[in-house]
């Protein structure tokens, strides 16, 4: 199993004082960030992902949000340039860059430039974002599907053709040579997140892209591996371990109890393939995120890989052989916890669970046996 640390990059200061209700209110107005904050978090973090480099983690993730404190990752290309330089050879997983919304020829030259800064170590994700991303940016939501597929062909263009042309919908060019190139031939991997869109699961199989399916374990995620793997055959291909990860939020302490209670508060902070018994998970009510309260996270503790490292290893290797997935993405920290808070769990998980899931290895996709070409 490979094992990669997905950092959400929190404002590092709990704002719960100005919550209307039980939601920061949007858009939260400038006046309420200090600069001092945000230069704290993001040198600790650099720390905390240089530390992830030494302590032999696989990959580092990187994601992209826009105007809210959860996530100060607003150009994750700017992060993971920055981690290039402070690591030597962990993955950088950007996970990922909203296709919508960006100028796809200048996303292709950027994502060249990491793969060279990092001597090959890019792994490219591509994601369509939520409905306030296109609000902000001014974007209509109604095109992102049609903007994700165009921008996806230029990008991939770009990369792997001497010179292109493109006349679309939404961009054009003309005889147009990629300088700087990826150091990775043909390309670097591509990886999306999948949350419940049909149209996105039908589109990674067709063009051979990872995926991590679902937003937690369940019905949800088997339905969504399952569809996936049907595609893969369709186009002739075989789903492996390696077209798989998942993602989960991981804490090890002394006991499930010890967990809740230190790492409780930072997680607070924060169709028609799908059986009928699975439809609630894909609609993803924010109201089941936002109204969560202490004692919710004791009943969410007893699913997830929060407690002793047996535990958590344990539970981390029956998410994995039930998915089938090769990769798990573990976040530590979703909110503002303390640094030396964060920079303990790095370390214990590496020292005590890490090496476990490392020498454990996943062979076969039986959520989607059946489909397997």
């Amino acid at each position: 199993m490979k094992v990669f640390v997905f950092d959400l990059l929190a404002y590092g200061e709990q704002l719960d004082h100005l919550k209307t209700g039980a939601e920061l209110p949007y858009p939260l107005a400038g006046r309420h960030f200090k600069p001092e904050v945000a230069v704290r978090t993001y040198a600790e973090h650099l720390d905390a992902w240089e530390l992830i480099d030494q302590l032999g983690y696989d990959g580092l993730g990187f994601n992209e949000h826009h105007c809210s404190p959860y996530g100060l990752m607003n150009s994750p290309n700017l992060m993971a340039a920055s981690a290039a330089q402070r690591t030597k050879r962990v993955r950088l997983l950007i996970y990922g860059n909203l296709l919508p919304l960006h100028e796809p020829l200048r996303l292709a030259e950027e994502l060249a430039m990491l793969d060279c800064l990092s001597n090959g170590r890019l792994i490219s994700g591509f994601a369509r974002g939520i409905p306030r991303e296109y609000q902000v940016h001014n974007v209509p939501l109604a095109a992102s599907r049609a903007r994700f597929e165009e921008a996806f062909e230029i990008v991939t263009r770009a990369w792997t053709e001497e010179v292109f042309s493109f006349q679309g919908k939404f961009w054009t060019y003309k005889d147009v040579a990629l300088w700087p190139r990826p150091v990775q031939q043909p390309r670097p991997e591509i990886w999306t997140p999948v949350v419940s869109s049909k149209e996105s699961i039908e589109f990674a199989a067709r063009n051979d892209i990872r995926i991590t399916p679902g937003l937690a374990p369940g019905g949800l995620q088997d339905d969504i591996i399952a569809y996936y793997a049907k595609c893969l055959a369709a186009s002739g291909r075989r789903i492996t371990p390696e077209h798989l990860s998942v993602g989960v939020t991981a804490y090890v302490a002394g006991s499930k109890e010890e967990a809740i209670r230190e790492c409780g508060p930072y997680v607070l902070y924060f169709t028609d393939y799908v059986r009928p018994e699975n439809l609630r998970a894909a609609e993803f009510n924010r109201g089941d995120f936002r109204d969560m309260t202490m004692a919710d996270m004791e009943k969410m503790a007893d699913r997830l890989p929060w407690g002793t490292p047996a535990e958590v290893a344990e539970k981390l290797i029956r998410l994995a052989e039930h998915t089938g997935a090769g990769t798990v993405q573990v976040n530590f920290n979703r909110g503002a916890m303390p640094q030396d808070m964060f920079l303990e769990q790095i370390r214990r998980f590496a020292r005590d669970v890490l090496p476990i899931l490392q020498a454990h290895r996943i062979t076969h996709v039986p959520a989607a046996e059946e489909f397997a070409a």
